[in-house]
């Protein structure tokens, strides 16, 4: 099973740093479920939620954009091309300096309001941008005529 970097990658694409969640990020999930351990053993659920998020997030740059995907029922998705990223600001606690870990904030140029087949909706834009060969058609399959997508 290919994961969703790998499928939102697009062609000529290749990926130039690969990221996952600290796991020092979910010390708060371990010590609560340390400590509802002795409840029926309802630690063991804080301590499934923190794995799920820990194998459920992936995080890479590649040569044209960013991508981010996490959630392991529902799942959130974000790809921002390279070009529309405006400023990158790193954000760590003093634990976080002397473990090293932290957040990194990326702050780009556009947003968009809801609208129906979202992933229809990427595969234009981003196959708009790189040159990948998305008709609409093929990317708004099943949209109600009154969709457009321009």
């Amino acid at each position: 099973m290919a994961s969703y970097i790998e499928n939102a990658m697009g062609s000529g694409e290749s990926v130039q740093c690969q990221a996952t969640v600290s796991i020092l990020s979910m010390l708060g999930l371990f010590v609560l479920g340390l400590v509802l351990l002795p409840f029926y053993g309802l630690g063991l659920l804080a301590w499934l939620a923190a794995y799920l998020r820990y194998i459920s997030t992936e995080l890479a740059v590649t040569n044209k954009k960013i991508i981010a995907k996490t959630g392991f029922i529902r799942r959130d998705t974000i790809e921002m091309l390279l070009p529309k990223v405006e400023s990158v600001q790193v954000i760590q606690s003093l634990f976080g300096r002397v473990l090293n870990y932290g957040s990194v904030a990326l702050i780009i140029v556009t947003a968009t309001p809801a609208m129906p087949l979202p992933a229809g909706a990427r595969a234009v834009w981003v196959g708009a941008v790189v040159g990948a060969p998305v008709t609409r058609a093929t990317a708004c399959a099943g949209a109600p005529a009154r969709t457009a997508f321009r």
